[in-house]
């Protein structure tokens, strides 16, 4: 495998916003994560006649960095504007034995951050300077098997936009007809339709010990747990909900519907229940419960001193609306689309993220 120096086959661009073409809606900084995204903070009084131009093909990073290197590379058709404390290089354009796909992607590796962490040098801010990345090398395989790793990372990205385009507008779809079902059936308590469960690990002996998180989900405990002391802990069997009572750590009501057909077991301080489902669907329950207004109101409806509670009582006094059965379900099955599209479009990002190293890991060593 040929390794060949940076210098020769990059330049920096040095083109500016004099012309004040381009404005903060396209203002645009690099993140750790390789990705471009648009510029934070306070826009209103900059001077974007300053800021450099990104042209599609144009690298970005920011050379002010400590463990990871702030970088992107615009694989768009837009041209956008960076602040001038970043550096903008592009491919030379009578280069053509490096594909600019594949030296972000070098650059996107762990070695990668590592190496520029190692190379970069300062007292209260670490540089990676222009004249330094000229003098890393890197591995320069065919033309041809660049194009083999080039040709996985950008089906994986083809599958993550793809999926993330239908995502958003059908949980949009999904919380529209939630906000619409208000005006179209009267508001119930859901006191009559739930059951609170204490039901404790004595006889079962379960070890599948989850947490709570503020996305409604489960996660695997954060705190130390005794699996050999799990004997007072709740079950939650398929079905069954569990929220945690005090809503003043996160604010907001962490809320959680158990789906695995095994049991879980849950803290002994969580609250437990069960809900008649010949009434209310428990993922229409559920995903009635993730908006934001439930937060809002599990957090004026709290009580307490050092602590502030939302107990089973008060959800007992959550007003809903509840449709007929086909109508939750309609719903729910929309989210579950909208929902399997993200976890799709998560997992592609994930296998880019993973396979694409592995693959260059394979060419450089073989």
């Amino acid at each position: 495998m040929k390794w060949v120096k940076l210098g020769p086959y990059i330049e920096q661009l040095y083109e500016r916003n004099t012309d004040n073409l381009y404005d903060e809606s396209d203002a645009i900084g690099v993140n750790i994560d390789k990705v471009i995204r648009p510029m934070k903070g306070h826009l209103e009084n900059k001077k974007f006649d300053t800021f450099f131009v990104v042209r599609p093909k144009n690298f970005v990073y920011n050379p002010r960095g400590s463990r990871k290197l702030g970088l992107g590379y615009n694989d768009t058709d837009n041209t956008c504007i960076t602040t001038f404390n970043n550096v903008v290089f592009h491919i030379k354009d009578y280069v053509s034995d490096i594909l600019p796909e594949y030296l972000f992607l070098i650059l996107s590796r762990k070695e990668w951050d590592r190496q520029a962490e190692y190379m970069s040098w300062g007292s209260s801010t670490e540089v990676f300077t222009w004249s330094t990345l000229c003098e890393v090398k890197i591995p320069l395989p065919s033309p041809e098997e660049q194009q083999k790793v080039v040709n996985v990372w950008k089906a994986c990205r083809e599958i993550k936009e793809q999926n993330e385009a239908k995502a958003a507008p059908l949980m949009q779809l999904c919380q529209s007809y939630i906000q619409e079902l208000k005006h179209k059936y009267p508001a119930q308590e859901i006191g009559p339709y739930i059951e609170e469960c204490t039901e404790r690990n004595y006889t079962l002996q379960s070890k599948n010990v989850r947490g709570v998180s503020t996305e409604k989900e489960f996660r695997v405990p954060q705190s130390r747990v005794d699996f050999d002391k799990l004997d007072n802990y709740k079950v939650v069997y398929k079905n069954q909900f569990v929220f945690v009572p005090t809503t003043d750590t996160w604010r907001c009501l962490a809320l959680c519907l158990n789906k695995e057909d095994e049991p879980i077991i849950v803290s002994p301080i969580y609250c437990v229940f069960s809900i008649n489902q010949e009434k209310i669907i428990p993922e229409y329950l559920h995903l009635y419960c993730r908006r934001k207004e439930i937060d809002r109101y599990a957090r004026f409806h709290s009580w307490g001193s050092a602590r502030e509670n939302f107990n089973f009582p008060d959800m007992q006094r959550l007003s809903i609306p509840i449709p007929p059965l086909d109508v939750q379900r309609a719903i729910v099955n929309i989210y579950k689309c909208a929902n399997e599209a993200k976890q799709i479009a998560a997992e592609a990002d994930r296998l880019s993220r993973e396979v694409c190293p592995a693959l260059l890991q394979h060419i450089i060593h073989n």
